[in-house]
């Protein structure tokens, strides 16, 4: 199965190769280097449209979704996560089809047949979701009663939608797949405007929390003409990439409107309590780009050091300074020269106390191409990763280890006994900054 967009010619009828257009996610791809496809992180996708993640790059964004989860949904008590599907029969703009069929289907048809069928397809098929909202408004009834109809409550999912190319030669019509974070806030009509900015604080604040360089985000609100259908109020949450300033994230005051549409007007049904005052509550919808966001986070850390080696000869480092928290490896695991087999039980005894404590590890020590420290580091460096772990012979002689910090370059020895300790509490403190 396929999404099938109309472009100028439909191309399924046509043998013609289009070139495909550039879009301002790749430009950000390219204008970052090649370092974020070196080092497993992220690459263009095989559209050129969408990116594609390496290994690092997806524990990094499930590292921001648990993130984002956690201060939306678990820290708020008025918030509940729900689940929808991202099909549905209802009318939508973006069907599903199976592409060779509709090829067969519509092979030699007279064009007064071939747009019956077209028309019969579109509207029996299912469609694909564009945004969360329309979930959540489906999902407020079933939630009330869990709630005692009370005010203000929000539901909060997280999940693929499919969004609008850029328009260009041969993009009309076209969508591609987004990971998309949503929260649905109901509250009264006497209260959205404040909870609207108290959102668009919490947002931004959010975002800021895991940056390297905080005054790259920003929030502006939403100009009358570039409004979404329906709404009286939006703000934007903006980064500033090297191409220019991009929307991470949209909040939307709709009021009643919308529930009241996707209800079929039944007030009845919708009224909820407004301290003594039963009321259709109003809608706001706050929505984020996940994948963005993990573009924005990478950008935002990626940092040129420059250093002098140990021959006198300048060069320049690139660091990852990822958030602790979302960095995808907290500690990498290598060994010296030694006694190879002894070293290596060491350092696989460790790494499984890592891993049950919860604690992401890189089991350097199984490459055996010889690496000088150097490299070594510059290597775990543009990784991301915060601490790396070398055994060495001193370990099997007294349990001491090395440890060098990926922000400070500072190398510490350390009891092999208090490692795990101390990288939960470095870890922790960054939770609760």
């Amino acid at each position: 199965m396929l999404t099938y967009c109309m472009r100028k010619r439909l191309f399924l009828l046509s043998r013609e190769t289009l070139k495909p257009s550039v879009s301002p996610q790749q430009r950000r791809c390219e204008s970052g280097g090649s370092l974020l496809e070196l080092q497993h992180y992220i690459s263009p996708g095989r559209t050129g449209r969408r990116s594609t993640y390496g290994p690092l790059g997806t524990e990094l964004k499930r590292n921001v979704l648990q993130q984002w989860w956690t201060a939306v949904v678990s820290l708020k008590p008025q918030v509940f996560g729900i689940s929808t599907p991202c099909s549905s029969i209802d009318g939508g703009t973006l069907k599903i089809v199976d592409g060779e069929a509709l090829g067969e289907q519509l092979k030699d048809l007279p064009e007064a047949q071939l747009k019956e069928r077209l028309h019969r397809l579109f509207q029996h098929n299912q469609s694909l979701r564009t945004s969360l909202l329309q979930g959540a408004l489906e999902q407020f009834v079933p939630s009330l009663e869990l709630l005692n109809r009370k005010l203000p409550f929000g539901l909060a999912q997280t999940g693929l939608c499919y969004q609008p190319e850029p328009e260009g030669a041969d993009t009309i019509g076209c969508f591609t797949e987004v990971t998309k974070a949503s929260l649905v806030w109901f509250c009264s009509l006497r209260t959205s405007s404040q909870w609207l900015d108290y959102w668009a604080r919490q947002r931004l604040q959010w975002w800021r929390k895991f940056a390297l360089g905080p005054s790259d985000f920003s929030v502006c609100d939403v100009l009358s003409e570039e409004l979404e259908e329906g709404a009286s109020r939006g703000v934007k949450v903006l980064y500033q990439f090297p191409s220019g300033s991009e929307t991470l994230e949209t909040l939307w005051s709709f009021g009643d409107t919308k529930l009241l549409k996707t209800h079929h007007g039944s007030r009845a049904k919708l009224l909820c309590k407004d301290g003594r005052r039963s009321v259709v509550p109003h809608v706001l919808s706050v929505s984020a780009d996940m994948d963005r966001g993990v573009l924005a986070f990478l950008f935002n850390s990626l940092q040129h050091v420059q250093k002098v080696d140990s021959k006198q000869r300048l060069y320049q480092r690139k660091v990852l300074k990822l958030h602790p928290t979302l960095a995808p490896v907290k500690v990498a695991l290598d060994m010296g020269r030694g006694s190879t087999s002894e070293l290596r039980q060491v350092c696989e005894s460790l790494l499984q106390e890592f891993l049950e404590a919860g604690i992401s590890a890189w089991p350097g020590y199984l490459d055996t191409t010889y690496s000088s420290m150097e490299s070594l580091h510059a290597k775990y460096d543009e990784m991301g990763v915060l601490f790396t772990v070398m055994i060495t012979d001193s370990t099997l002689e007294n349990g001491l280890l090395m440890v060098r910090n990926r922000n400070t370059t500072i190398k510490e020895t350390m009891h092999i006994s208090e490692i795990k300790q101390f990288l939960l509490k470095y870890i922790s403190a960054a939770e609760n900054i």
